[in-house]
């Protein structure tokens, strides 16, 4: 009895053993078969689009330009269909213009233009730049850039133009009171102003701040250190249309402005928490910060931190409420992904994510207000919202 039990025990073992392997082999196949499908039906896609535009399309067009538009396209459309409205692809033709972003630098020669009906009218010089040097005006009129006229070029052609590796030369033709000159211009590495200062009637120090990318705090602190310097009695930050940026760029200056204490929380994809501290040492200034919806990220945590620690009042207008924090990943052939791998959180541990910054004093723009505040051609008395600041830091 007990053999016919040990058979009986072992056949058992053998049919569930042979069952759960049959479950698997066939929740595989239908995974593989799953996987085929999706990638044949995109490759039926892009062949039938091939053979319509091989037997129907009227006029030229490059095959390798076509696989390239197709790759980038897919590929951004894989990040856009996760949902995640802070993820998004980067082609490799916009790498540069990426990392130019993100460096706040670029190689060129310094100016900023616009565009007219003779060319390109030179509408800024960076001081000491390679344009000052050259003897470039504000006013001046670029009308070639190595042989090619500027004006069918447009902006975009004539900056191409212009741009190009640090250490060479760019030959441009000027237009001056009426009389032409030619000149070449080495092109060198061009740190963009970041933040500036500003200081306004009853000594508040009014300090912009465009992003928190690369040389946001070395720039934001030399602007504090000569607000002090000429006797500031309270300071105003400006994070308007400030896009956010580096997280060690925010948590330098905060640590400036703040007691000793937590300043920043931030977990990621493993599970990962860090904690950003301040030092005992911080600028005992009454203090106020400029917000509006465009307010993104590290400007809304900025923001957020000292508000918590009740050393500024906010004003404007709810801010976007960005709590994911982005990865650049190399896809390997040039182009890149920025993933959000994590999420932030306020010294007091509160997410921001699609809330964003309650401000203390809420105040409002008209369009035509807040159009002319993105250009940067709002005067201060006419920005409600700048007033309202001054109003509170009195």
């Amino acid at each position: 009895m007990k053999r016919w039990m040990k058979i009986w025990l072992y056949i058992m073992v053998v049919v569930v053993f042979v069952c759960a392997t049959f479950i698997a082999t066939v929740f595989w196949m239908q995974g593989r078969y799953e996987t085929a499908l999706s990638s044949d039906l995109v490759k039926y896609k892009m062949q039938s689009i091939e053979r319509m535009l091989e037997h129907y399309f009227i006029d030229a067009y490059e095959t390798e330009a076509l696989e390239q538009a197709a790759a980038d396209g897919a590929a951004a459309a894989m990040i856009e269909a996760t949902g995640d409205r802070w993820s998004y692809y980067i082609s490799a033709a916009d790498m540069q213009s990426y990392e130019e972003q993100m460096n706040n630098s670029y190689v060129g020669i310094g100016v900023t233009i616009q565009a007219i009906e003779e060319g390109m009218e030179i509408m800024s010089v960076v001081p000491d730049g390679p344009a000052a040097e050259a003897g470039i005006l504000v006013g001046d009129i670029c009308t070639e850039v190595e042989g090619q006229r500027t004006a069918p070029l447009g902006i975009e052609g004539t900056q191409e133009l212009v741009r190009g590796e640090e250490g060479t030369f760019v030959a441009m033709r000027f237009l001056r009171g009426g009389e032409t000159y030619d000149v070449r211009v080495e092109r060198r590495a061009i740190v963009t102003d970041v933040a500036t200062l500003q200081m306004l009637e009853d000594g508040v120090a009014l300090i912009t701040i465009a992003n928190f990318d690369l040389h946001c705090a070395e720039q934001t602190l030399a602007c504090i250190d000569a607000a002090v310097e000429q006797d500031a009695r309270a300071l105003l930050f400006d994070v308007r249309f400030n896009g956010g940026g580096l997280k060690d760029e925010m948590v330098e200056i905060l640590d400036v402005l703040l007691p000793e204490g937590d300043v920043f929380y931030s977990v990621d994809y493993r599970g990962v928490e860090e904690v950003d501290t301040s030092d005992p040492n911080c600028l005992e200034l009454p203090m106020a910060v400029l917000v509006n919806e465009d307010s993104y990220s590290a400007a809304e945590f900025f923001a957020a931190a000292l508000q918590e620690y009740g050393v500024a009042k906010v004003i404007g207008v709810q801010t976007t409420g960005k709590g994911n924090f982005q990865y650049t990943l190399d896809v390997g052939d040039g182009s890149a992904v920025s993933l959000s791998v994590g999420k932030y959180y306020t010294p007091k541990g509160i997410s921001l994510t699609d809330v964003g910054v309650t401000p203390d004093v809420v105040q409002d723009l008209t369009y035509d207000d807040y159009v002319s505040l993105y250009y940067r051609t709002l005067p201060h008395e006419e920005d409600e919202q700048l007033q309202a600041a001054l109003t509170a830091l009195k």
